[in-house]
């Protein structure tokens, strides 16, 4: 049986780094995050429907990796970081989202600390609110009981703290 993953946080804190490392160690496959081929594409400001398309792209990507997965699958990113950045942007979230988010759980969840440096990226957006953000995941999360750890450190340390998490954490 395949183990879901999710690997979520602010921007600029490794998740899809995170995700590839985790992926290449347990030899598996690991879902890219959507929304940045997604918005590399677009030739406007993106809007609330483009982030419902990624979000129901991001839920069939899930689907269609899951049954390539050796043991587990890794996802960068889930509806949890769509439902934030819907609230943050446009100040709701659809309720088939919301929904979905209560249905399409993961074994664990890996929360991306703060403690790498930002990297600019013209698709980033909150340079100076990470510290707000992380605090909104960490937030959501405890609420929900969904089983997470936040996982820190640089490079390869933070990739070896994350194995570590999910090789004692098996259920």
């Amino acid at each position: 049986m395949t183990k879901k993953i999710a690997i979520v946080g602010p921007e600029s804190t490794g998740k899809s780094e995170l995700a590839k490392g985790l992926a290449a160690h347990f030899e598996t496959e690991f879902v890219a995050e959507i929304a940045r081929s997604y918005l590399e594409k677009l030739t406007r400001p993106y809007n609330s429907q483009d982030v419902e398309s990624i979000a129901r792209l991001q839920l069939d990507a899930e689907e269609q990796i899951k049954s390539n997965a050796n043991g587990f699958l890794f996802c960068d990113t889930n509806l949890l970081v769509i439902k934030i950045w819907m609230e943050n942007a446009f100040g709701f979230c659809p309720e088939w989202i919301l929904s979905s988010l209560k249905i399409n759980t993961y074994d664990l969840i890996l929360l991306t600390d703060i403690d790498l440096p930002w990297q600019p990226d013209p698709l980033r957006e909150h340079p100076n609110e990470r510290e707000y953000f992380f605090d909104l995941y960490k937030n959501e999360l405890e609420q929900s009981g969904a089983r997470f750890f936040v996982v820190s450190g640089f490079g390869e340390v933070r990739t070896q703290k994350a194995i570590e998490i999910i090789q004692s954490n098996p259920n």
